[in-house]
Order: C-alpha cells, then sequence, then structure tokens
C-alpha cells in the first residue's frame, strides 16, 4: 500500500489508505489547521523524530462516556476526597509532564518539543483540554487531548502518586458524559483503558462514529468543572 507525503497543502488522504499498521502519511507539519483537520477525519500525529508520521488505526480503541466503568475502590478515592480535580488550569504543565513520564519500556516518549508547542497552541485557540489531579497543592497527574464537535480525542495521561491519572481520567469522562458528548477516542488498544469500558472497534464504525459526533458544536475556549454527582452503584465495578 502507498504512504503519502504531505506536502504544503493541508489535505490527507483518506484514513482507509492506511497501512495494516495504520501508517496514513508522512511529512506536513502541525499547525492548528493540519492538526484539527487530522482529529476531524481520525487521524493523529504519532512519531519521535522528523519527518512527522500520521496514524488512523484500524481497529480504534474508544470509550462512550455514558459506558464509563469504574472500580469500586477508585469509586472510593474519588469518594474520600483526597484529590483536587480540576479542567484547563495548567494545560503546559500537563503536557510537559506527560512528556517526561516512565511509560516503563525503554522507549522515551513521542511527544517532543514541536508537539507540545503545538498542543499548547491548540489549547490557546480553545480545541485542546487538560484535566488535572492535585494534592496538597501539587499537580500530581493529569491527562490532555482535543476536543472537535462531541468528540473528545484522548493524547496522554501521567501520574506522579498512586489513582492520580485515572481519578483525572474518570473526572473529564463523567464531565464529557454531563456535557453530551458521545466519542471518548483512546486510539490504540490497552488493557488499562479496556477496564475503564473502552472497546476496540473497526475504523469504519469509528468514522461513522465521527460523522455523528462532528455535527455538534465545538465547546471552546477554557473548560471549567462542573459539580459532578456522586458515582452511581451502576457505574462502578469490581475491577
Amino acid at each position: 500500500m502507498t504512504v503519502y507525503r504531505l506536502n504544503e497543502d493541508v489535505v490527507f488522504p483518506a484514513p482507509s489508505e492506511a497501512e495494516p499498521s495504520g501508517l496514513l502519511a508522512v511529512g506536513g507539519d502541525l499547525s492548528p489547521e493540519r492538526l484539527l483537520l487530522a482529529y476531524r477525519y481520525g487521524i493523529f500525529p504519532w512519531y519521535d523524530e522528523p519527518p512527522i508520521l500520521w496514524f488512523s488505526p484500524d481497529p480504534r480503541m474508544v470509550l462512550q462516556p455514558g459506558s464509563l466503568h469504574v472500580a469500586r475502590r477508585l469509586a472510593r478515592t474519588l469518594r474520600q476526597g483526597g484529590f483536587e480535580q480540576t479542567l484547563d488550569r495548567d494545560f503546559p504543565a500537563v503536557i510537559r509532564a506527560c512528556a517526561e513520564a516512565d511509560r516503563g519500556d525503554g522507549l522515551g516518549t513521542w511527544i517532543n518539543p514541536e508537539m507540545i508547542d503545538a498542543y499548547c497552541a491548540l489549547h490557546e485557540l480553545g480545541f485542546a483540554h487538560s484535566c488535572e489531579t492535585w494534592h496538597e497543592g501539587r499537580l500530581v497527574g493529569g491527562i490532555y487531548g482535543v476536543s472537535l464537535g462531541g468528540g473528545f480525542f484522548a493524547e496522554s495521561m501521567f501520574h506522579l502518586r498512586r489513582d492520580a491519572s485515572k481519578t483525572a481520567l474518570v473526572t473529564l469522562v463523567r464531565q464529557l458524559e454531563r456535557w453530551g458528548f458521545e466519542l471518548f477516542d483512546c486510539q490504540l488498544h490497552t488493557d488499562h483503558l479496556g477496564r475503564f469500558g473502552a472497546k476496540e472497534i473497526p475504523r469504519r464504525s469509528f468514522q461513522d462514529m465521527l460523522e455523528i459526533s462532528g455535527r455538534a458544536p465545538t465547546r471552546r475556549g477554557r473548560w471549567r468543572l462542573d459539580e459532578l454527582p456522586p458515582l452511581q452503584p451502576s457505574e462502578t465495578s469490581e475491577a
């Protein structure tokens, strides 16, 4: 199959043209225009060094906010209030912490300085958002991603204390459900995300979900957390 080389034109080939690995195109830039077009069609950048590599994997890992699973122990942690959760309080700190996080595989991070600058620019434009976890005034966990229409496209998360990234994920997904979001994109399969209710679906089904979620207006600007109700038993599991 052909891997497309991008130029200065802000266009992408159809996601169905991707290689079995999910690789769709190389090159281009990380301008806000190109990034937003990519996410609109379910494409994301993922690379260590130039050129930029653009992916559209099949299958796709997706969490529908209304299907969130929360383990009973984690639900207790959330109810006990040892952490403070916020939205968009310090997006740059979250993405930098994600870049510095130990992934445990010795492969380092794909979040290079160019990526950090690009997503911070999207944040300033009101399209990229973070959920932070604080403990005694210190940032100890978080997650960030891009929002378009009724979809949120998660990019990375980190933790410095046990459960700090999990509480950020749960808080963000519950807030998105409250706002009527229909799609929380997790990109690639992990058992960790599966325990929260994320499932792999065919790329064609994901594209259908994108089309539907894209009809909703985009919630631009700085986000603020609502006062969320306590977790109900139907939202929890023993996992």
